[in-house]
C-alpha cells in the first residue's frame, strides 16, 4: 500500500490485366463531391509502395459464409468489421474485396448474395452501424474485383446485434435482376434492376419499426432472412413463392407469398412467439429448415429450437436436437443443408456455454441427430494462437456461419467469433447415427485478417513487431508471413491497449490490457518481459491510500480496469504505472514509490535515449514537466512554442493516440501533435517549433533514417486537402509523400502506426478490422549493374513483335501499361546492352533469395495461355532461377517453375498458366527469384508477354 501525498488529487474476370477504375453510381451531388476529393488528392506526391498483410490468420467474427451455387470452388465470407472476402480455389486463399474502398462504414457487411446463375456476379449489403451513413448495395460483375456502389437510405448493422442472422439479401434465380433485402428497420425492400434502385414492398405486413431513438434502444433485428423458391417460377419470370423470417416482436415470425409478394400469409405451425427465426434454408423439395433463438445474438440467448416446414404439404415439425428440462441452455443459429443429399443438415448451437457449443448433424430430416463435438478434432497448427493460454478452441462461441459445399458435401465449414474452420473428410456425407463420422477440422483462413489493432511497436532488435490486439491479446512477430507462435500470455489479455519496449534495451517489454478471464488471471492488467516476449511476468500496482473530506482513510487499486498504462524507462530499469498518482518501481514490482511533482491523472512519456529523462503534460494548465532522475520527481518547464490552450489535445482514453511523443533520434527529442499540427523540440521540451507540413496528423511514428541521413523517417496518418492517407517524411516533417494509393485504402480505418527502425521505408499499420498491414517502398528504378557484369549483345531483331492480337506486353523496351517493377533485387529497366530486340532490356543482379518482381493489380490468369519471355544468363548462366506466380501479396513458392538460363546467349522460354498452376486464378504478377544462397552475376530479360 502506498500513501498518497496530501497535495495530489484523485480523480477481384477481366479479359486483359489492365487496371480498371472503380465504377460508382451515385446521386449527382455525391458524385460531384467524390470527383472533387479525387482532384484534391491528385495534388499529393506519391511514393510507389507494396502493401502486405502481417499474417495472424482470421482473428475476428465472420457472421456469414456462402458457397456459390453457380460454380464449384467459389465462396464468399462476410465479416462484421473487415469487409468481404472471396475464396480463390486456384490460389488456395481468401481474397479481400474491399481494400480499395475509403468508406469506413462499408466494412461492416450486413449480407452477401452470389448470383445463383452467373458466377461472375455478386451482391453485398454494407453498413456497419445504423447510426452511421452511408449505407449501400454493392454489385460486382467480376467476382468482387471491382464494384458498382449504390447508396441506399435504409440503415444497416453489419457490426451490431443480430449480425449472425440471415442471409437478408437474396437474388431471384429465375429473374436475377430481381433482388430482395430484409432490412432491420424499413421492412422488405425489392430491386428489379440489379440493385441499382430499391423500394419498400408495401404489401409486406410489417413495414419496419423505424430507427431506434438512440444507441441504447433494443434492436429487434427486423427481417432475418429472405428465401425465393426457384421451383415456383421459370427462367425469365419472377419466382412466385417467397419465404420471409422476421425477428421483430410479434405473434407471427414466418410469412409466405405465392404471388411474388403481392399478398402474404403466416406459415402454419410456427413455435411460440418468444422464439425468433434467425436463419432459414430451403431445399429443392420445398422443405424449409429454420433455427430459432429467444434473442438475435450473438449473446444473450438462453433458449431455442429447430423446425422443419414442408411448404408444399403445409406441415410443420419441431426437430430440435435436444429436448426436455435437462437440455443445456442456449439456442440455435448456424444452419446448412446438403443439396446433394436432401434431408441432411447441420445446425449450430449458440450461447450453450455449458457444456459448450456443438454442431448437430442429421441425415433423416431431423428425426435423429448426432453431436459432432465429441467426434471431431481440430488441427490449429496454421494458427497456433487459437490454443495459446489454454484457450478452448474448436466448437467455440458464436457459430453463426455454417455451410456445406453444394458441389462437394464432404466439404463443410463453420465460423466462430475468432476463426473459420473447414473439413473435407468424406465421412461427413457418409456418417449416420449408427455409424457416426470422425471429422478433422482445420482453420480455413489463408488470406483472412480480420482483427482490430490497438497498439504497435517495432523494436530495433528482437522481434520485427510487437502488437496489441482487441480480443486476442497480442504477439511478438518474428516472421511477418507466418501466424505467430509467441502470443502474449501470463497473463492473457482480452484487449492489449498498449505494448512498448525500452528505447535502449529493446528486449525489455511492457504491456497494458484487460485480462481475458479474471478467474484465471485475476485483476492483472500489467505485464513485463525481459526476453523480447518469450516469457511474461504479471505486475500489480499497490493500492493507493488517502483521506476523504471527513478525514476517513480510504484505499483502492487503480490498475484493475486496464486504463493505467505501464511505462518503461529507456534503460529498462524502471517501470511507472499511470495511476491517479503515478507509481514507480525500480525492482520489477517488489517495492513502489510515489512519483512527486505532478498533478493527478498525468501520463508520463519516457525519453527514448536517456534512461533518466521523462516528461509529462498537464493539459488543463498547458504545463510541460520534466524529470532527470528516472521519473522519481518532476518539475515544471517554462516551455515556449506550444499553443497556449492544450486542453483539447487531451486524449479521451487509452485507445487514443498520445500527443506527446519521444523520438529515438536523440535524448530530449520530442514531438507534440496538437489538433493535427506538429511541434518539434530538440532540447527536452524547453522550446518547440511549429513544423508547417500541410498534413493534419492523426498518428505519428518514426522509422529508419533515409539513406545518407541521420534523422529518422517520419510516418503519419492524416489529412491533406481532404485526402486522408498514409504519409512519409524524409526531412523531419517539412514535406510529406503519400505512401498508400487508391488500391490500398482499407476503409481509412487507421488505428495504430509504427515505423520500422531496421528497414528504411517500412511501416506497420494497425487497422480497425483488416488486421496489421505493412508497406515497403518499391525498388528504385534505374539501378545500373556494375560495368564488369555487362555482356555485349548478339545480333538482334529491330523490334519486338507480339505473338498475336490478344497478347499483353509486359516489357518491350519499357514496362507495359499497368505493370510495375516491385523488385527487391538490383534492377534497371532501361539497360542498353545486351538486348534481344529494340533498344533496352531489364538487367537484374540478385543477391541470395532476392527476385525480379513484375507486378500488376490483380487479374485473372485464366484469360491467358502462357507467359513468354527471352532471358540471357550473362557471363555464366544461372541454374538456380525460378519463375514464381504472385497472389494475395505473396509468392506462391510451391508452384515455382525452374528456369534453364544459358550463359552468353538469349533463350526463349514459355511457361503455361497450367504449369504454374494458376489457370483461372487471380494473380498479381511474377517473380524470377534466385533460389540459391549465393549471389548471382547480372542476367537479363526482354520481350515479356502474356499470350
Amino acid at each position: 500500500m502506498v500513501a498518497v501525498p496530501k497535495t495530489a488529487s484523485i480523480r477481384e474476370n477481366l479479359p486483359v490485366p489492365r487496371p480498371h477504375p472503380r465504377a460508382r453510381i451515385l446521386p449527382g451531388w455525391l458524385a460531384a463531391l467524390a470527383a472533387s476529393a479525387v482532384v484534391q488528392g491528385a495534388n499529393a506526391p506519391e511514393a510507389p509502395y507494396r502493401w502486405y498483410s502481417v499474417t495472424v490468420g482470421g482473428g475476428g467474427f465472420s457472421p456469414g459464409l456462402v458457397f456459390s451455387h453457380a460454380e464449384r470452388g467459389l465462396a464468399y465470407l462476410r465479416t462484421d468489421i473487415g469487409g468481404l472476402y472471396r475464396w480463390d480455389e486456384a490460389a488456395r486463399r481468401w481474397i479481400p474485396l474491399q481494400d480499395d474502398m475509403a468508406e469506413s462504414n462499408y466494412f461492416g457487411v450486413e449480407s452477401v448474395a452470389p448470383d445463383p446463375v452467373n458466377p461472375e456476379v455478386v451482391y453485398a449489403a454494407v453498413g456497419m452501424y445504423h447510426w452511421e451513413k452511408p449505407t449501400a448495395m454493392l454489385r460486382s460483375a467480376d467476382r468482387g474485383r471491382h464494384w458498382e456502389i449504390y447508396p441506399v437510405e435504409f440503415r444497416m448493422g453489419g457490426n451490431e446485434v443480430g449480425r449472425g442472422m440471415g442471409e437478408r439479401l437474396a437474388v431471384d434465380a429465375n429473374e436475377p435482376t430481381t433482388l430482395y433485402f430484409g432490412s432491420r428497420y424499413d421492412g422488405l425492400q425489392r430491386s428489379v434492376d440489379g440493385a441499382r434502385s430499391w423500394s419498400r414492398l408495401a404489401t409486406f405486413p410489417l413495414p419496419g419499426r423505424g430507427l431506434p431513438k438512440d444507441h441504447a434502444d433494443p434492436d429487434p433485428g427486423g427481417i432475418s432472412f429472405v428465401l425465393p423458391d426457384p421451383a415456383s417460377g421459370a427462367r425469365g419470370t419472377r419466382s412466385r413463392t417467397l419465404l420471409i423470417g422476421v425477428s421483430d416482436p410479434g405473434p407471427v415470425h414466418l410469412y409466405r407469398s405465392d404471388d411474388a409478394g403481392e399478398s402474404w400469409r403466416p406459415l402454419p405451425g410456427q413455435p411460440e412467439p418468444a422464439l425468433l427465426p434467425v436463419q432459414g434454408q430451403l431445399d429443392a423439395r420445398g422443405v424449409l429448415y429454420v433455427t430459432y433463438a429467444n434473442g438475435i445474438g450473438p449473446n444473450g440467448i438462453t433458449d431455442g429450437a429447430v423446425y422443419r416446414f414442408d411448404t408444399r404439404a403445409g406441415t410443420a415439425m419441431n426437430i430440435t436436437p435436444e429436448a426436455g428440462p435437462t437440455r443445456a441452455a442456449g439456442g440455435y443459429m448456424g444452419l446448412a443443408i446438403d443439396r446433394m443429399h436432401p434431408g441432411t443438415l447441420l445446425v449450430a448451437t449458440v450461447n450453450r456455454w455449458i457444456p459448450g457449443d456443438t454442431l448437430w448433424r442429421s441425415s433423416d430430416d431431423g428425426r435423429h441427430w448426432q453431436s459432432l463435438a465429441e467426434l471431431s478434432t481440430h488441427d490449429d497448427a496454421a494458427t497456433p494462437y487459437l490454443r495459446a493460454g489454454d484457450k478452448r478452441v474448436g466448437f467455440d462461441h458464436w457459430m453463426a456461419g455454417v455451410a456445406i459445399d453444394p458441389f462437394d458435401p464432404n466439404h463443410a465449414a463453420y465460423t466462430t467469433g475468432a476463426t473459420v474452420y473447414a473439413t473435407t473428410d468424406a465421412a461427413l456425407a457418409q456418417g449416420s447415427a449408427a455409424s457416426p463420422p470422425s471429422l478433422r477440422w482445420r482453420p480455413w483462413v489463408a488470406g483472412i485478417e480480420e482483427t482490430a489493432i490497438l497498439s504497435l511497436a517495432s523494436p530495433p532488435q528482437g522481434p520485427l513487431l510487437l502488437s496489441g490486439f482487441g480480443d486476442i491479446s497480442g504477439f511478438a512477430h518474428t516472421d511477418l508471413d507466418e501466424s505467430p507462435t509467441r502470443m502474449f500470455v501470463n497473463p492473457v489479455f482480452n484487449n492489449t491497449f498498449l505494448v512498448d519496449y525500452a528505447g535502449q534495451v529493446a528486449q525489455v517489454l511492457v504491456r497494458t490490457g484487460l485480462p481475458r478471464d479474471q478467474a484465471i488471471d485475476g485483476e492483472v492488467t500489467l505485464a513485463w518481459s525481459d526476453d523480447s516476449g518469450e516469457n511474461w511476468h504479471a505486475l500489480k500496482a499497490p493500492p493507493l491510500k488517502w483521506k476523504d473530506a471527513a478525514g476517513a482513510t480510504e484505499q483502492r487499486r487503480f490498475d484493475t480496469d486496464g486504463n493505467a498504462p505501464l511505462i518503461v524507462s529507456a534503460d529498462g530499469s524502471r517501470f511507472i504505472v499511470m495511476t491517479p498518482v503515478p507509481l514507480l518501481t525500480g525492482d520489477r514490482g517488489k517495492s513502489w514509490t510515489v512519483v512527486h511533482g505532478l498533478p493527478g491523472y498525468t501520463r508520463i512519456v519516457a525519453d527514448r535515449v536517456d534512461g533518466l529523462r521523462c516528461y509529462a503534460l498537464d493539459f488543463a494548465k498547458g504545463v510541460l514537466f520534466s524529470s532527470s532522475d528516472g521519473g522519481a520527481s518532476f518539475s515544471a518547464l517554462a516551455t515556449t512554442g506550444l499553443p497556449r490552450e492544450l486542453r483539447a489535445d487531451e486524449p479521451k482514453n487509452l485507445h487514443s493516440p498520445w500527443p506527446l511523443i519521444a523520438s529515438p533520434a536523440a535524448a530530449g527529442d520530442l514531438w507534440y501533435v496538437s489538433q493535427g499540427r506538429l511541434f518539434h523540440s530538440i532540447n527536452g521540451g524547453q522550446h518547440f517549433e511549429l513544423v508547417r507540413s500541410g498534413v493534419k496528423v492523426d498518428l505519428l511514428s518514426f522509422g529508419m533514417a533515409p539513406p545518407g541521413r541521420t534523422y529518422p523517417a517520419l510516418f503519419a496518418t492524416g489529412t491533406r486537402e481532404a485526402l486522408k492517407a498514409i504519409w512519409r517524411s524524409d526531412d523531419a516533417g517539412v514535406s510529406w509523400i503519400r505512401i498508400n494509393d487508391a488500391q490500398h485504402e482499407y476503409g481509412r480505418r487507421f488505428r495504430a502506426l509504427s515505423g520500422d527502425p531496421r528497414v528504411f521505408g517500412r511501416v506497420y499499420l494497425g487497422t480497425d478490422g483488416r488486421g496489421i498491414l505493412y508497406g515497403a517502398p518499391s525498388s528504385a528504378l534505374g539501378a545500373t549493374p556494375l560495368l564488369s557484369d555487362r555482356v555485349e549483345s548478339a545480333a538482334k531483331s529491330a523490334s519486338f513483335v507480339p505473338s498475336g492480337p490478344d497478347a499483353q506486353v509486359i516489357y518491350d523496351d519499357a514496362l507495359g501499361e499497368g505493370w510495375n517493377n516491385w523488385s527487391w533485387a538490383q534492377v534497371t529497366v532501361d539497360n542498353a546492352a545486351p538486348v534481344h530486340s529494340g533498344s533496352a532490356s531489364i538487367a537484374v543482379t540478385t543477391a541470395p533469395y532476392t527476385a525480379l518482381y513484375l507486378a500488376h493489380t490483380p487479374f485473372n490468369a485464366g484469360a491467358f495461355r502462357a507467359l513468354s519471355f527471352w532471358i540471357h544468363g550473362g557471363a555464366h548462366g544461372h541454374p538456380t532461377l525460378a519463375l514464381i506466380p504472385v497472389a494475395g501479396g505473396k509468392g506462391l513458392t510451391d508452384r515455382a517453375v525452374p528456369l534453364k538460363v544459358s550463359a552468353g546467349k538469349w533463350t526463349s522460354i514459355t511457361v503455361s498458366m497450367a504449369e504454374l498452376k494458376v489457370a483461372g486464378a487471380e494473380i498479381e504478377g511474377f517473380w524470377i527469384q534466385n533460389t540459391s544462397g549465393q549471389p548471382l552475376d547480372t542476367w537479363y530479360l526482354d520481350d515479356v508477354e502474356l499470350n
